[in-house]
């Protein structure tokens, strides 16, 4: 009887030890790049300044006429201007 309480724990023991190798190349290959591009974006948001040309997350391309704390106005073309928040700020041109 002791045999089979060892089996059994030990095969719990070798399923747990499955998991390990599992959860670090989920973390390598996804949630470390997500991580990295994170901070790349916020790196990106921060150092926006007048004149850079930017695309928004909805896909507008503009130029930077002025910024704030949490917000950024840029020119669209044909004279219209719209502000967005800083976060909707997909990548630099």
């Amino acid at each position: 009887m002791n045999l089979i309480l060892l089996q059994a724990a030990g095969g719990g023991l070798s399923s747990m030890l499955i998991f390990i190798p599992m959860f670090a190349v989920m973390y390598f290959f996804m949630i470390r790049p997500q991580q990295k591009k994170a901070a790349e974006l916020k790196k990106i948001v921060e150092t926006v300044k007048e004149g850079d040309e930017v695309v928004t997350i909805g896909g507008l391309h503009g130029k930077v006429v002025s910024k704030d704390e949490t917000t950024v106005t840029l020119s669209a073309g044909g004279g219209a201007r719209l502000t967005y928040e800083k976060s909707a700020i997909a990548r630099m041109k």
